[in-house]
């Protein structure tokens, strides 16, 4: 595999983690049921697919990317709704680059963009 491979399953981990802690923080810091669930959710989602990256390159990215683009989306309609950059605007932005990098991963993986 290449660097960025390398560089992009770390980063799956490092984000399932802050989407975990996310989750978790939302919970504690407003009570949202709805945050706690979807963080864990999310979190166990990418934590599945960091684990299949090592088996399974082109699934593992995969999902990752898919997890990360609908947390993008979710995260854009919150900061329109709420126009508060924190937390909403945090994690468009956190998601936004990782589904580009997970994207980008997955084609040169692949040997899309070779």
């Amino acid at each position: 595999m290449n660097n960025l491979f390398e560089i992009t399953t770390w980063s799956i981990l490092i984000y399932a983690l802050l989407v975990l802690v996310g989750g978790v923080m939302g919970y504690v810091k407003a009570k949202s049921q709805v945050s706690l669930l979807s963080g864990l959710g999310s979190g166990l989602g990418l934590l599945a697919a960091w684990f299949l990256c090592r088996q399974t390159p082109a699934l593992g990215l995969g999902i990752a990317t898919f997890i990360a683009l609908v947390l993008f989306i979710v995260f854009i309609i919150r900061l329109f709704r709420t126009r508060s950059f924190m937390p909403a605007g945090m994690m468009m932005l956190l998601s936004g680059t990782a589904t580009v990098l997970f994207l980008l991963s997955l084609f040169t993986t692949e040997g899309l963009l070779q």
